[in-house]
């Protein structure tokens, strides 16, 4: 019984946290990052600041949390997109189909304008954003060109410099016209920049026979 009743209480708690990071994103994207205060979203929460400061000493660490949240399931997508099966281009497809949608996502375009506008000043602000989303998938990539590299799937060279180029090719599509506020092609969308990212890039990266 008083393992049931740490596990409800432990749940409540969890339950709880994460409903305070569901309002501190809502305020975060609406009036960015200075102009939301604890104390505004204790307000909004409902409760105390004291409850507030029980889950998250600081509007830094709750705003990494917001950030952990955001950056989460989209990091877990890409891992298994990044499993072997189907061989190097249909792995690759998969990954720059998740990745295209996810930076053209309206969640991810609010977080680019608030780091935009603000990361000049609080240079953690950016720092958290990039270790958190950028860095790691590129990271991710990379350590799967080093592996496809070692296979002989992909020709010898550099991992890091192939993750980059493969990436700066999702974002020639879609994503630079949402960035633009231009319309896209007839045919622009995640899975058509996906298959034109991945058929330039292995032109670059096949292995010569």
């Amino acid at each position: 019984m008083t393992d049931m009743i740490k596990d409800r209480r432990a749940r409540r708690k969890e339950d709880r946290r994460e409903a305070i990071i569901d309002v501190a994103k809502r305020a975060f994207l609406e009036h960015g990052y200075a102009d939301t205060s604890m104390s505004a979203i204790a307000a909004l929460c409902g409760g105390s600041k004291t409850t507030l400061w029980n889950h998250f000493r600081s509007k830094e660490d709750l705003f990494q949390a917001f950030i952990d949240r955001l950056v989460g399931d989209f990091s877990g997508a890409l891992s298994e997109a990044l499993l072997t099966e189907g061989g190097t281009a249909a792995v690759l497809r998969r990954f720059g189909k998740i990745f295209i949608a996810k930076i053209i996502s309206e969640d991810t375009r609010a977080l680019r304008r608030l780091i935009a506008a603000e990361g000049h000043r609080m240079p953690a602000l950016m720092r958290a954003f990039y270790e958190s989303g950028p860095r790691r998938t590129r990271e991710r990539l990379m350590h799967y060109m080093a592996g496809e590299m070692a296979a002989h799937r992909l020709r010898a060279g550099d991992p890091e410099l192939a993750a980059r180029q493969f990436l700066g090719l999702c974002q020639s599509g879609c994503f630079a016209d949402v960035i633009w506020h231009r319309p896209g092609g007839p045919d622009s969308s995640p899975e058509s920049d996906a298959d034109r990212a991945v058929e330039a890039f292995l032109r670059i990266w096949s292995p010569t026979e």
